[in-house]
């Protein structure tokens, strides 16, 4: 592709690494195509859609002209898959942090795990993780919430279209959603626990699509760099 093409605008899709940052990837392949396919440093990229850092999969990424489409592919229906840790929450509702209570796990079977899954499709409510980029009061919660306060959290309306257990191991459990934009599945799996009458927190999380975009057609970030070079060359 030619340097005019990412001006003119593309959509790149990018398997985000553990540990990475949304922003750290973006940033990566805007250093690579300002270097290596001399794009000015001025050059517009972005991503639809934010992954945690603890979360892998499919990051769409819009270079020039695209970058006016983010919010259109963002507002698109998600594909998840993951793994719940029943009998213990943690306050982020993932691996962030530490866990901080445990639950019996002894009364939960198949029944009651399938009967749990029916109380959260369609559209529900849902509040959103502490441990969350969400401002309040011009603060990011999670600024709010590493440093000790406590803040009430509105619930907001988010719908599961389909919501599909794929491996029961406990304490695992294996899963795969689909869900509207702003969908927390952190929170998703901190509710699921109290369905249980239990607990559980978010261990692993792959978001596979988004609309008709599939992390089988994604780039590793140093695929897509070492192609720049081959381009060149």
């Amino acid at each position: 592709m030619t340097t005019e093409d990412y001006q003119n605008g593309q959509i790149i899709l990018i398997d985000k690494p553990l540990q990475w940052t949304s922003f750290q990837a973006v940033n990566k392949m805007k250093y690579a195509l300002i270097n290596k396919a001399g794009l000015p440093k001025k050059f517009k990229i972005g991503h639809a859609g934010t992954l945690d850092p603890l979360a892998t999969g499919l990051l769409i990424v819009c270079t020039g002209k695209f970058t006016k489409r983010i919010t259109e592919i963002q507002s698109q229906v998600k594909e998840y898959t993951g793994t719940f840790h029943i009998g213990a929450t943690t306050p982020s509702y993932d691996l962030e942090t530490e866990i901080n209570q445990n639950f019996p796990i002894s009364h939960i079977d198949e029944v009651l795990i399938q009967e749990a899954v029916k109380q959260f499709l369609g559209e529900i409510d849902q509040k959103p993780p502490i441990y969350s980029a969400i401002k309040k009061d011009g603060i990011r919660l999670y600024e709010h919430a590493r440093a000790g306060e406590s803040i009430e959290i509105a619930f907001r309306k988010t719908t599961i279209y389909e919501f599909e257990i794929t491996r029961i191991a406990l304490p695992e459990i294996d899963f795969r959603v689909v869900c509207s934009k702003g969908t927390y599945i952190r929170s998703l799996a901190f509710d699921f626990g109290k369905a249980l009458n239990s607990g559980a927190h978010l261990t692993a999380l792959r978001r596979t699509k988004i609309g008709e975009y599939d992390v089988k057609n994604a780039l590793d970030v140093t695929v897509f760099e070492e192609s720049l070079l081959e381009n060149k060359s």
